[in-house]
This record gives C-alpha cells, structure tokens and sequence, in this order.
C-alpha cells in the first residue's frame, strides 16, 4: 500500500485521514480515489472508530482530478473513453461511500479544495476551513463543465449560488464559503486543526449507535416530500426510542448523570 494516505487514529475514536502527494496537490488520481474509498470503508467497518477527518498534506486540500493523468489517457484508441468512464464512476462511488459511511466525516480545508476537491468537501457532512482557504469548481475555464462536482455542490448550497461557481468558475474565498453554506466555519490557520479536533471529539462522545441513525435518516428524508420524510422520520425516533442507548440516554439525564452508551 503506497502512502497516498496518511491515517491516524487518536484515542478519542477520532480517525484523521489525510491526503498526501502534495507534489500534486493532492490530485483525486484513480489511485488516489481507490485508497480514499478503501479507507472510508473501513472507517465505516470499524468499532473503534467514532469519527473521521479528513484533511490534506501541502497548499491544497486538493485540486480536484489528475489533468496530467486524463491527458495521458488520451493516447488510447478510444481516445480515454474507457478510462474516463472508469473515472468518473470510481469518484461518484467513493463520494457516496462518505455519505453513506455511518461515521461522521470531517472536512479540514487549508489552502484550496477545486473542482472534485470541492465536490470532496461538499460531500462531507461536516466542513471547517482556515481563513486563508479558496474553493472553486472551475472547469468551465477549460472547457470541462463541473457536472459531477455540481451534484455535491448543488446539495448543500442554494441554486443560484451554485450556478454563480459552475458558470463563472472564480475562486471564492473561505468566509463567502461560509456565507453560502458549502462550510460551516472558519478559523485561524493556526487554531484549525485544534477547532477541528475539538468538534470531532464532541461528536465522538456520543453514542455511534445513534451517530448512524441519525446520519442516514438525515440522507434519506432529503429527497422524500413532506408527508413522507414525517413519516419515515418519525419511524426513526420510535425505534430509535427503543434502542439500549435511547433509553440510557434519557434516564441518565432524568437522573442527573453522564450516560453510559453501549451501541446498541
């Protein structure tokens, strides 16, 4: 295994995972991408695990997908189709391996995350960034429409601000990312990684049983209508209700105490 990335597991359950070829600033190759996936996945998998950063060695958080690698695909007698294709579906795979990764994953931007990078960033449920950080999807600069970066992107910020990066593909600072909602907060270069740990580890502290629960409902009522995602939700909170954690949780409180969890 090559050391595209670096992982890290503190005793907290907080699993820092953290993308390093900084030389190409830590462009999604399809080495790259394939590693990442794998890590999600096993982040998912395991006990000890509660949550996930994700972070980036060097200027970039990343620069989005390996335009040296593309071009050399070229070469083929399809002209890269096959590649491209190959591509492209291994980077949708792993975005949606975050968002269906029962842990909480973390985004800590410092320096620029553009085109799948910002994909990469809207794909995690939670982002925090330094003040010196940007973000763009500006393929539309070189003729490359950011179609499949749009599809994060146009799911955690509103319709016009999303149109306004894909059509004039600008750098945008890391405050206005945090105007827009495509980060939570912004912080210090200094302090980042501090506030970052800090707000992992109170996630950490909860019960993962619940984390999942929640975190899936959150997905899965998005693209329900009204009547259904009450439905659908309110099913959540009543089985939820019946779990060993739910229960614990409420008398703990009830009683005045810290709650024990047991994950299940």
């Amino acid at each position: 295994m090559s050391e595209l990335i670096e992982k890290a597991l503190s005793g907290d359950g907080v699993l820092r995972l953290t993308l390093n070829n900084s030389q190409r600033r830590n462009a999604l190759s399809e080495a790259m991408i394939e590693e990442l996936h794998q890590a999600i996945n096993a982040a998912g998998e395991s006990p000890d695990v509660k949550v996930v950063v994700l972070s980036g060695n060097g200027p970039a958080f990343s620069a989005g997908h390996d335009l040296k690698e593309i071009t050399a695909a070229r070469e083929a007698s399809d002209n890269g189709r096959a590649f491209f294709t190959r591509l492209i579906e291994k980077c949708a795979a792993m975005m949606t391996a975050i968002v269906h990764c029962p842990k909480p994953v973390i985004a800590e931007i410092d320096g620029i995350a553009t085109a799948a990078g910002c994909q990469l960033v809207a794909s995690c449920d939670l982002a925090y960034a330094s003040e010196t950080s940007r973000f763009a999807t500006p393929g539309v600069n070189i003729g490359l429409f950011c179609s499949t970066p749009m599809v994060a992107l146009s799911r955690n910020v509103s319709s016009k601000h999303a149109m306004e990066m894909l059509l004039v593909g600008d750098m945008i600072s890391a405050s206005d990312a945090e105007r827009i909602g495509l980060i939570n907060r912004v912080a210090e270069v200094e302090s980042l990684n501090a506030f970052t740990q800090d707000i992992a580890e109170k996630i950490a502290a909860k019960s993962s049983l619940t984390l999942a629960i929640g975190k899936e409902a959150f997905y899965r009522q998005q693209v329900m209508d009204l009547q259904q995602a009450y439905a659908y939700a309110g099913e959540v909170m009543v089985n939820n209700m019946l779990t060993k954690d739910g229960e614990e949780g409420i008398t703990a409180f009830v009683e005045k105490r810290p709650p024990v969890w047991r994950n299940e």
